[in-house]
């Protein structure tokens, strides 16, 4: 429904949009690729502005993993493309991934963008997209904070390891106060299953707090 966000497991809803790379069609575009859509509330602004130099930074790292990036504002085009041209002459980063003009306003009312009780601009909402298009994370800021793009890698890697290893990752992975850079095995759901687990702890292959609580080292992405 229009104006609604979409849902974690949903797919991507399709979509043809005008960038400052040209007419783009999500998510047929990233297919095969994660990508990472990021609104922003709006152009010429002093966090947006920080934040658009920190994602341009980590751009390589996003690429390394498979990941795509892609800004949105309601600005119209012509406002990112002089906004992308300011940044470059003023902070020497040359932005290099696309901005999408949503100047109607469709696109983000179709993603739930737009909270009324916070102004008419778009707020700031990260989606992380897998592969196979199906929406993997929805994060919501307020236009007051700008976003932490470390932690916004850190999911990419994280669910990246979740879906080779079937696993899931711990607070603050991969620096854990209990268990470090291990990742966690997921509980046993029956009485096989947990003495199998039991068995691989104590043939070393796991670790165990206890049935319901262990964990292993894979290879991080």
């Amino acid at each position: 429904m229009e104006g609604l966000m979409p849902l974690l497991g949903d797919k991507f809803p399709e979509m043809e949009v005008q960038t400052t790379h040209g007419k783009i069609q999500l998510p047929k575009a990233y297919k095969g690729k994660w990508f990472i859509l990021f609104s922003h509330p709006a152009d010429f602004t002093p966090v947006c502005t920080t934040e658009f130099v920190a994602f341009q930074k980590r751009y390589t790292k996003f690429k390394k993993l498979n990941c795509e990036l892609m800004g949105l504002s309601i600005d119209q085009v012509f406002s990112h493309i002089k906004w992308t041209e300011w940044i470059k002459e003023n902070l020497k980063i040359d932005i290099k991934f696309p901005i999408i003009a949503d100047d109607t306003g469709k696109v983000a009312h179709t993603l739930g963008l737009i909270h009324p009780g916070k102004g008419t601009n778009t707020v700031r909402a990260i989606f992380v997209v897998d592969p196979k298009s199906v929406i993997r994370t929805i994060l919501y800021y307020p236009q007051e904070l700008g976003r932490n793009m470390d932690e916004i890698l850190r999911i990419v890697k994280g669910l990246q390891v979740a879906d080779k290893n079937r696993v899931a990752m711990p607070a603050n992975w991969p620096k854990n106060e209990i268990v470090g850079d291990h990742v966690i095995v997921p509980p046993a759901s029956d009485e096989k299953t947990k003495k199998a687990r039991l068995q691989s702890a104590r043939k070393g292959k796991i670790s165990c707090f206890d049935w319901w609580l262990c964990h292993k080292k894979v290879k991080r992405a």
